[in-house]
């Protein structure tokens, strides 16, 4: 590796810090580093180019301002917890100064997830975790569903999710959604908090096109990753696919981490 760049949590003391040193690790083996905040998306974008590996430090927020940042030039993200949960990082700030100079050499492998597109009639906006049309407001709004151009039904709900496989271990489970294998190319349709009809979760396979439109006269929000809000007027049209660029994380552990981990993560220590 020859150029590697460090995207970090602004607000928090301890990823300046951790960037600094990590950044010193890279200049003594000979690598060209770069930082930027992870929230200057577009100071970030031109610099990736050309980068070898992005170190992305803080926590899974982090990770999905990155993971929007990099998508076109699928260059693959190390992700270093700093926060609470840490669904999607790798390593803590120790693990990370231990294993960097193995990860330089060679050691570890890559996982791809999927990713979102949303269009609004204006260009294409990518989400790791999910899209969101939800209420403005403390009320229920009428969401016309059409599945492959198909109408599905209008849920009269708060709104309504369609998640990645990263995604379904995020809003998508808190609002009652199932999880699903992190590398799976499905698609979760989650309503949120629906009143009457429908409110189960649909699971629709990667070739799936989902339409979202606002009924009637209420407003809404188009929210990629809970971090890029965008208001929808009335009868406005959000069509939601498979992005045809994935996010690729490089792992130390083994392929089969995910299981240990989201027992812990979610649900404390193994019995």
């Amino acid at each position: 590796m020859k150029r590697i760049g460090i995207l970090y949590h602004p607000k928090i003391e301890k990823a300046r810090s951790l960037a600094a040193r990590l950044e010193s690790l890279l200049i003594t083996r000979g690598i060209s580093p770069w930082q930027c905040s992870a929230w200057e998306e577009d100071k970030a974008k031109p610099q990736v180019a050309g980068s070898d590996l992005i170190l992305s430090i803080g926590g899974d927020g982090t990770i999905l301002h990155a993971a929007r940042i990099i998508a076109p030039v699928a260059v693959p993200i190390l992700g270093v917890n700093l926060g609470k949960l840490g669904f999607v990082t790798e390593l803590n700030a120790d693990e990370a100064l231990l294993n960097l100079p193995d990860l330089l050499d060679g050691k570890g492998w890559i996982e791809e997830r999927a990713m979102l597109e949303a269009h609004m009639g204006d260009g294409d906006s990518l989400a790791l975790n999910d899209v969101v049309v939800r209420s403005t407001a403390v009320h229920l709004i009428d969401i016309e569903v059409k599945v492959d151009g198909e109408l599905l039904t209008t849920y009269r709900a708060d709104g309504i999710i369609v998640a990645t496989a990263t995604g379904s271990t995020g809003y998508s489970l808190a609002a009652g959604g199932p999880i699903l294998q992190p590398q799976a190319k499905d698609i979760v349709l989650q309503p949120v908090c629906c009143h009457l009809g429908l409110n189960h979760a649909l699971v629709l396979p990667p070739q799936t096109a989902v339409d979202l439109k606002v009924a009637g006269r209420d407003m809404a929000i188009l929210s990629l990753d809970g971090q890029v809000d965008t208001p929808i007027s009335n009868e406005r049209i959000v069509r939601v696919k498979l992005s045809p660029y994935v996010t690729r994380f490089l792992r130390i552990h083994e392929p089969t981490y995910f299981y240990g981990s989201l027992w812990q993560k979610l649900w404390g220590e193994r019995a």
